[in-house]
């Protein structure tokens, strides 16, 4: 055993040290991963942060998130259609970030989306803007909202 460790000690060096690179090789992507995984999601806070501020730095729409906004005596106006066009399309980048594994997913997301959807202007747009979505991203809207639905 000795004479055969003595002729291939050099082979066996360069398997150790091949298996050790490669194990810190997967300790920094794991590392790595989870770090853009992290910046991901600040970076979509951010943008969270900046959509929702448009609403309070821009009073006319204020009635996207009135519960009792009616929109059949108050049509929908052009800004507060763009606004929720926004937000739906916040939601459909967060969905599919989520879903590929780019970021971490908030917790109460279905609650926040079941709030948010359950106002009368954003609703209103939803219905309208169900069709151009993807089917899973309708699929996750619907299934926040099928409280909703069940409580009718």
């Amino acid at each position: 055993m000795g004479g055969w460790i003595a002729q291939n000690w050099f082979n066996i060096l360069s398997a150790l040290g091949i298996i050790g690179s490669l194990l810190f090789t997967s300790v920094s992507l794991r590392s790595e991963t989870k770090t853009r995984r992290i910046g991901n999601l600040l970076i979509l806070t951010q943008s969270h942060r900046e959509l929702w501020s448009e609403l309070f730095s821009h009073p006319r729409l204020a009635r996207v998130i009135d519960p009792k906004a009616d929109v059949s005596a108050v049509p929908v106006t052009i800004e507060e259609s763009y606004y929720v066009n926004m937000i739906i399309q916040h939601l459909n980048s967060a969905f599919e970030a989520t879903k590929s594994g780019l970021v971490i997913k908030p917790e109460g997301v279905t609650q926040d989306v079941r709030w948010l959807l359950s106002l009368p202007i954003p609703r209103l747009m939803w219905e309208k803007l169900k069709p151009l979505q993807n089917d899973d991203f309708v699929a996750f809207i619907e299934g926040c909202l099928a409280p909703l639905k069940t409580s009718f």
